[in-house]
């Protein structure tokens, strides 16, 4: 009786972790397709060029942009804005932090609001 109530705890914790994955799996698909929608805000992205977009949380955006110069020369620029109460502060490939001007600010609402309407439009058309 003891074997098979364990056997079933077991069983129900395994069921629990694979539905957890799975949740999880959804999440990061949905993750990386806004990114791609989001990549696309400011127009097609040319070929051999990858552009992503994205809200990673409630205070954070992303701009990530890889591409292969004409000399075959692989290049990696990552943006990441964190939206402070105090300002917007920006660090470009893992450098230190710092404020951005109210004009860029700007860019960044509006790419935001772009990044929204496109991604309810694009991703998730099917809850409306």
């Amino acid at each position: 009786m003891l074997l098979k109530k364990f056997l079933n705890m077991a069983l129900s914790q395994a069921t629990q972790n694979r539905q957890q994955e799975r949740v999880e799996d959804l999440r990061m698909g949905l993750m990386r397709h806004e990114a791609k929608v989001g990549g696309k805000v400011f127009g097609e992205v040319p070929k051999d060029h990858q552009r992503d977009f994205f809200c990673l949380d409630e205070h954070t955006w992303v701009w990530h942009e890889e591409w292969i110069d004409p000399s075959g020369q692989r290049h990696i620029v990552s943006t990441r804005y964190d939206v402070r109460p105090t300002g917007i502060l920006k660090s470009q490939n893992g450098g230190h932090y710092q404020q951005i001007t109210s004009q860029e600010a700007h860019r960044l609402f509006d790419a935001a609001d772009l990044y929204i309407d496109r991604v309810k439009r694009e991703v998730y058309n099917f809850a409306t």
